[in-house]
């Protein structure tokens, strides 16, 4: 990704009028939990409380961790879930996953939380009209981590993913163990070769092989699907997917069954239509209420990511699957047509010569919108923008916040209505144009414009003509 040296940070872009107006709620990196305004105004932070993500609640409260575990005993571990109000006092907690004894701290219980969780009343983690999460009841589904060994796989340790359901009481009422469903994965034997020799292996904590890196999990709620008589599509049911394998699963919540899926594998021709998904994050069911409704929505990262046949990109063959440019994907789960995208070309990129300039490696996020936008999170330059159903940009704010690392990065952010957050008066809602970045200048810099001007006779110009690598419209049509 190019970027350059000098860019406007806050909100940049702001359309009332077909914006859908609320607060956005991010983890601000090595700051908190950060609610903004459409106009970027910081309205309220949980300083300190961490988010992996952060998501709001009616009334004012917000969930999030206190802690992470030691990178020197685990990886992406957070020690707790827990709810706090408007003031930040802890309402609600969850801990009690795994007793941790790691060395030079005193040992403690540790939920090993990572990635998501979703709290009953809501599918999905974000506002659904009819559908509030609940705040002082409930259960919550929690992916969490776990360390296994699982010969099938490797002869090396896992860093395996489980999803816990958590009664309001802390107590673990339903887990599923990703690694006991290796073989309704659908690997072929190459594939179970390259990760059988090395599962993804981090070399935080005890080393083990990230093998599946589960980033989302959500329930199916409402949809046509199951209306219809189609038992995969249970409202109980969870979707999940995995950012090293390229898969997307529901699995039956009674049974434990993978009873839907898309990948590891996308060369078949029933998926060609799609192309690979790789390294995808937030792959979610859109559920009843909203546009869209029963579709797959999903952040389709690109980067790398995925176990198979070597090639140039990758000689050992693992990540085999490389692209360097991000889509956001609609897609009919039982048609698997795509219903809508925003992909580089959308945004009016030259592709695939500047598809970078939409490319998230990395995290990120897509949430579908009450009036039929979509809220992105392009996670790796910390960019949060909302666009229409016909692509056209109406909100975009850049995170001022960067980490040790010196990134901005935003893992994923959520929209949420003024009125669950009674603590604050609706805000004035003010357009924000776009920038003339052709005349933008910073103090001191020159305009543009040349002071002394020549013509040179016989000069002429048919336009834009080839460039050094074929763009995707250089076709003549067919039409």
């Amino acid at each position: 990704m190019g970027h350059p040296t000098i860019y406007p940070t806050g909100a940049t872009v702001y359309n009332p009028d077909k914006a859908w107006s609320g607060y956005t709620i991010f983890q601000a990196a090595d700051l908190g939990a950060l609610l903004i305004d459409m106009s970027g105004r910081e309205v309220h932070l949980w300083k300190g409380l961490r988010g992996f993500p952060n998501k709001l609640l009616p009334g004012g409260y917000v969930l999030g961790s206190t802690a992470e575990r030691d990178p020197k005993h685990g990886f992406q571990d957070e020690a707790d879930l827990v709810q706090v109000d408007w003031d930040g006092n802890i309402v609600w907690q969850f801990n009690r996953h795994e007793w941790i004894e790691d060395p030079g701290h005193e040992p403690q219980w540790m939920a090993r939380a990572h990635h998501d969780y979703q709290r009953s009343g809501n599918p999905v983690g974000y506002y659904v009209p009819g559908a509030d999460p609940k705040t002082a009841e409930g259960n919550t589904i929690i992916l969490v981590h776990k360390n296994v060994h699982n010969p099938k796989i490797s002869d090396k340790p896992l860093l395996d993913d489980s999803i816990l359901e958590v009664d309001w009481e802390g107590n673990i009422v339903w887990e599923w163990n990703c690694h006991e469903h290796f073989d309704e994965l659908g690997f072929d034997e190459q594939a179970k070769n390259v990760l059988f020799r090395d599962p993804n292996t981090r070399y935080f904590g005890s080393g083990a092989g990230d093998w599946m890196h589960i980033n989302s999990v959500s329930v199916l709620g409402p949809n046509r699907f199951y209306d219809a008589g189609d038992e995969r599509f249970h409202p109980d049911n969870l979707i999940w997917d995995g950012r090293e394998t390229n898969i997307i699963a529901i699995i039956d919540k009674k049974t434990g069954s993978i009873v839907w899926k898309l990948g590891p594998d996308y060369s078949a021709s029933e998926y060609r239509h799609l192309g690979w998904i790789i390294g995808q994050h937030h792959a979610h069911l859109i559920p009843r209420g909203l546009p869209g409704e029963g579709n797959l929505l999903v952040f389709d990262n690109g980067g790398w990511a995925g176990y198979g046949s070597p090639n140039p990109a990758s000689p050992f063959g693992q990540k085999n699957a490389v692209r360097d440019h991000s889509r956001i994907l609609e897609i009919d789960p039982l048609t698997l047509e795509i219903v809508w995208q925003y992909t580089p070309t959308e945004a009016g990129f030259l592709a695939p010569l500047d598809s970078y300039r939409f490319y998230s490696p990395y995290i990120s996020s897509a949430q579908r919108l009450p009036n039929g936008n979509t809220l992105i999170t392009e996670g790796a330059d910390g960019r949060i923008f909302e666009v229409t159903r016909e692509h056209e940009l109406v909100w975009e704010y850049i995170s001022p916040y960067k980490n040790k690392r010196n990134t901005n990065m935003v893992y994923r952010a959520y929209r949420v209505p003024y009125a669950w957050v009674p603590q604050l008066p609706k805000p004035t809602e003010q357009a924000i144009e776009p920038l003339d970045v052709a005349n933008f200048r910073v103090p001191g810099a020159a305009g543009k414009g040349a002071e002394s001007v020549v013509v040179v006779n016989g000069t002429f110009s048919y336009g834009d003509g080839a460039a050094c690598v074929a763009s995707i419209d250089e076709r003549p049509s067919q039409d």
